[in-house]
């Protein structure tokens, strides 16, 4: 497809590298040429310094010859004044990155439709939801959902000391009374898609798919159940963190926020009753101290610097807080988090990639089946993907163990009727189902991918 993207900050270059690695053709639109140069020299695509709310420049572009509109700028209004120019001079597709927590979702709403606006992001809300599911579930360090929360897939390290070591798959499920799937493993810097005869080792780095019942039996027999986090800290008065304060506090859970910004802190107070705010700097031990660290189920370091995030982060996990984790944008710096044993770090940018390409992969996908989810996992290594059964297909009706799939591909579940079905070799697929598939070193479009 064709694709102009307005709006080059981080979260407009990782869309950039992940559409470019799609194989479309990206048009990057910016005012900054010390930007444009860099984009020039890193990626094989057509750059424009201008102003996509100018007419004349989204011609000269080629607006009128395109698939989809991105704009991710910093002002919510400009996206969507560029959005709407664009859909007029004929557009199909349009998306607009809308942040400001006054846009409620009433609002956007009416602004979706009287903008014809084919999808709005907001990346810090999308990261504030998914910080709420992995305190939720403390034991996981991330945590994708499926089909309205129906069905999950989450990821966990394991340790020197968890029963599932030496396992081989096909025997877990006689061993655990509880119904799950581990359907894709990182060890080091490999990523597999693991067959029954596969053993688990120390370090290993899994992703297992169960319903959320399901899921606490297998946590609670293994011993990694935790107490869900009713106290909450957290480091830095960002979007992110106004978001999750509220989505903490509406739950039932304590929250405290620490920042720097006397006027942050008021805010926070003013918008957020029952929050408790501390004005000072989060990398003081001693204000770390005041405000309770010690007493917290969880601490989450939300600032704008990656390093303070992770330096803090870790003085909190040395506090023996239960949970700890860090927002971190730069990939080199989540790497060194996680080599600390920082194992929870989330990037907005990450969230928007996901979400954004998820939507090019229906654009593009054939009749059949469509793409409802799309979650990158394993840095990156490997896909979840949910797609919705439309119709009759050469997959449907037939016994799982008797499709040809391709090498690394698995179905990791199977929702019908909201019923979550981890498959077993007799299950078949069937119209109306919702199917989620493991992928690694595969770019999958529709559900027919799978096969051979």
């Amino acid at each position: 497809m064709r694709i102009i993207l307005v709006g080059c900050g981080k979260i407009g270059v990782s869309l950039i590298s992940a559409l470019v690695a799609e194989g479309h053709d990206v048009v990057a639109m910016d005012n900054r040429q010390d930007v444009l140069d860099e984009l020039t020299n890193q990626f094989d695509i057509m750059c424009m310094n201008g102003n996509g709310a100018d007419v004349e420049t989204l011609q000269e572009a080629g607006v009128e010859k395109t698939d989809l509109f991105i704009a991710v700028t910093g002002s919510d209004e400009l996206n969507m004044l560029m959005c709407f120019l664009a859909k007029r001079q004929g557009v199909g597709h349009t998306i607009a990155r809308i942040r400001n927590p006054e846009y409620n979702d009433k609002s956007l709403g009416f602004l979706r439709q009287q903008l014809d606006l084919s999808m709005s992001i907001n990346p810090e809300l999308l990261t504030a939801q998914e910080l709420l599911h992995i305190l939720k579930l403390p034991a996981a360090t991330k945590v994708e959902t499926f089909s309205r929360r129906n069905f999950e897939m989450v990821e966990l390290r394991l340790k020197e000391d968890s029963p599932l070591l030496g396992q081989k798959l096909m025997n877990l499920r006689n061993r655990f009374p509880a119904k799950f799937l581990i359907c894709v493993v990182q060890r080091g810097q490999e990523v597999i898609i693991p067959r029954g005869d596969f053993t688990l080792q120390a370090g290993d780095r899994i992703g297992l798919t169960a319903n959320r019942a399901e899921l606490w039996k297998l946590l609670k027999a293994t011993g990694l159940a935790k107490r869900q986090a009713r106290n909450v800290m957290i480091m830095g008065g960002s979007r992110v963190a106004f978001y999750l304060s509220k989505m903490l506090l509406a739950s039932g859970s304590a929250v405290s926020l620490i920042d720097t910004d006397r006027a942050m802190c008021h805010k926070f107070s003013d918008n957020l009753p029952g929050i408790l705010t501390y004005c000072g700097d989060g990398t003081h031990q001693e204000l770390l101290r005041e405000a309770g660290l010690h007493n917290m189920d969880a601490f989450v370091s939300l600032t704008g610097m990656d390093e303070e995030n992770i330096i803090v982060a870790y003085y909190a996990k040395t506090q023996r807080v239960s949970q700890v984790i860090s927002k971190v944008n730069q990939d080199e710096m989540a790497r060194m988090a996680e080599q600390m044993g920082l194992e929870s770090v989330i990037s907005p940018k990450d969230v928007v990639v996901n979400v954004v390409i998820r939507y090019a992969r229906a654009l593009a996908s054939s009749m059949g089946s469509s793409i409802e989810n799309l979650y990158q996992l394993m840095d990156g290594k490997a896909e979840a993907l949910e797609f919705i059964v439309e119709n009759e297909a050469a997959y449907t009706g037939i016994p799982l163990k008797d499709l040809r799939l391709k090498k690394n591909i698995l179905i990791g579940g199977i929702l019908r009727d909201r019923k979550a079905i981890i498959p077993a070799g007799d299950d078949m697929i069937l119209p109306g189902d919702r199917v989620v598939v493991i992928a690694s070193k595969h770019r999958l479009n529709a559900l027919a991918d799978i096969l051979l």
